[in-house]
């Protein structure tokens, strides 16, 4: 297959590209750089130092024989993106290209403006790249499971049938994010659902829960093939920053009470959930949603489970409620469907202690990297 990553030097990006790559299919990964200029900025850069994305793909080709192509321009524009999809004629596009940050979003005006004008500007280019170029092209977007926010009844797959004095119809499922970048991932799927109604676009949207992992089967050839991993307030994710905290000899940052549950997956389970979208495409005319995470975990609980990792390799793990910087329930019900995913061919990798141990390991060689500075909470909702 032809398929394009927008977004394709970002954390799941580049994995995804060679992941592709691997498997034979023709890759072009997309980026301008736009995270590693954040992250820069706000003084949030990755624990290990990567090479630029071409450098990248370079590496993946001495070391592989594999070509993944690269296109370094800016989604936002219109008239590069159509160029891209005339020239390549894709089959699949795995849409990465946003601005992935909650806190970042909520950081004040002018991120909350960059947010909103990349994250839905370079959904609409795609949209009309596709229609334009490659109208039978998959679109795979990346949503997220912040998206539903913690309603009080389960959380379906995407849809929801509901009656209504006498009457019955099937809706996307209310969604009430906690944070811009949340919202602007919601904006995305009305968007997509209404060129999908009105064009017959193929799309699937992952609902993604948190993602945590250094390794896949690709970037194991050389460390310099590995993802950017982040552990500051602003990129990184809950397990990714537990994980540098209980190395650095922080006390693992909880915000509030701890009881917030979301859904969790390794990033080689992503490559699986993507991986399994692209070789299953929809019908045209059809928006698929996937919730896509594996394991549900409070807080509390990925803190325990870290702090248990790191006790066994003699880390001296300390836990500290710090007062929530978020607005969002502490305690909360949460139960959400996932089983689309299953149903085709998803083998989820459990979080076990022997992974996380095999986290701890690679961050502790990387130990004198870690930035302390960039671990507390430096961004406030209100």
């Amino acid at each position: 297959m032809r398929i394009i990553i927008l977004g394709g030097d970002g954390y799941l990006g580049w994995p995804t590209a060679m992941h592709f790559a691997a498997a034979g299919h023709q890759v072009w990964a997309v980026d301008n750089y736009l995270r590693r200029k954040v992250a820069l900025e706000t003084d949030s850069e990755a624990l290990i130092p990567t090479p630029n994305l071409a450098e990248r793909a370079r590496f993946f080709r001495e070391r592989t024989n594999q070509e993944i192509a690269v296109d370094i321009f800016d989604c936002n524009d219109f008239h590069r993106m159509s160029e891209l999809f005339e020239r390549v004629r894709p089959d699949a596009v795995v849409h990465y290209a946003e601005q992935p940050s909650a806190p970042y979003s909520m950081r004040g005006f002018d991120e909350a403006r960059l947010t909103l004008a990349n994250n839905i500007g370079v959904t609409f280019n795609l949209i009309w790249a596709v229609l334009r170029h490659a109208p039978q092209c998959h679109i795979i977007k990346l949503g997220t499971m912040g998206e539903y926010g913690t309603p009080n009844i389960d959380i379906e797959e995407g849809w929801i049938e509901i009656e209504h004095k006498g009457r019955r119809d099937k809706f996307l499922y209310p969604r009430a994010a906690g944070s811009l970048y949340h919202t602007t991932k919601v904006l995305d799927t009305d968007l997509l659902w209404f060129y999908v109604r009105l064009y017959g676009l193929r799309v699937t949207d992952l609902m993604q829960g948190p993602v945590y992992g250094l390794e896949t089967d690709q970037s194991r050839i050389d460390e310099r093939l590995l993802p950017n991993f982040h552990y500051d307030d602003i990129f990184g994710t809950a397990v990714n920053r537990f994980l540098v905290q209980a190395v650095a000899g922080v006390p693992l940052t909880v915000y509030g009470k701890g009881g917030q549950t979301r859904g969790y997956l390794n990033i080689r389970d992503t490559l699986q959930c993507v991986d399994l979208a692209v070789s299953n495409p929809v019908p045209a005319g059809e928006l698929r949603v996937l919730n896509q995470f594996t394991e549900l975990f409070s807080v509390n609980e990925l803190a325990a489970r870290v702090r248990e990792a790191g006790d066994a390799l003699g880390l001296d793990v300390q836990v500290r409620n710090l007062p929530n910087p978020r607005k969002e329930k502490e305690e909360h019900y949460y139960n959400a469907q996932s089983t689309g995913l299953q149903e085709l061919g998803l083998k989820p990798h459990a979080m076990t202690r022997e992974v996380l141990s095999d986290m701890l390991k690679t961050v502790m060689r990387h130990k004198a990297l870690i930035e302390t500075g960039r671990i507390m909470p430096r961004v406030r909702w209100n």
